[in-house]
């Protein structure tokens, strides 16, 4: 059942801590385990996120319109998509020491969803706490209780920038502007 719930929440988010050089460690260590099996896991994060939150696939006119989940996991649309997310994911995990380089992606990201595709940025909130559960169902043995923690608070930093980019844009300009 989709919930919105956290909609509101997006606009109160406070500056995340850094993360710790442990935390990185751990978030690095379990990464290379997940990013051996990137495409299967991107894909497993975007049916989730469809499945559990059918809206998010208005933004995705190429497969918005297939209903099964064995279907999406066939298309090469989602497919691709998947491999973004995951190699943006990596170059993130990659880059933990050079906070201009994660900046620098993040503000990539924030700008192309919010001035091109036009996502709401709560997706982006929706969307780390799926990854969150596909890593700890993939992986129960890597993610443990610690390195969940690690991994919310690295997903807690991307929101953090991605709305702060949002915000740099206009984005409550352009919502409140379109609907």
């Amino acid at each position: 059942m989709e919930s919105m719930q956290g909609e509101g929440e997006v606009d109160r988010l406070e500056r995340p801590s850094p993360l710790t050089d442990r935390e990185k460690v751990m978030i690095q260590d379990t990464w290379a385990k997940v990013y051996q099996n990137c495409d299967d896991v991107g894909v497993a994060i975007l049916i989730r996120l469809f499945v559990n939150f059918p809206s998010s696939k208005q933004y995705f006119s190429q497969f918005r319109h297939i209903e099964e989940p064995e279907k999406l996991e066939r298309s090469t649309q989602l497919r691709n998509h998947a491999h973004r997310i995951m190699n943006a994911i990596n170059t993130l995990v990659e880059s933990l020491d050079n906070s201009d380089k994660v900046a620098s992606v993040l503000k990539l990201v924030g700008k192309a969803h919010a001035l091109r595709h036009k996502v709401e940025p709560v997706y982006f909130k929706i969307l780390s706490g799926v990854i969150l559960e596909v890593l700890g169902e993939e992986f129960p043995e890597d993610v443990t209780p610690e390195v969940a923690a690690a991994w919310t608070k690295l997903l807690a930093v991307v929101c953090w920038n991605i709305k702060a980019v949002y915000e740099e844009v206009g984005w409550s300009k352009l919502s409140s502007s379109t609907g």
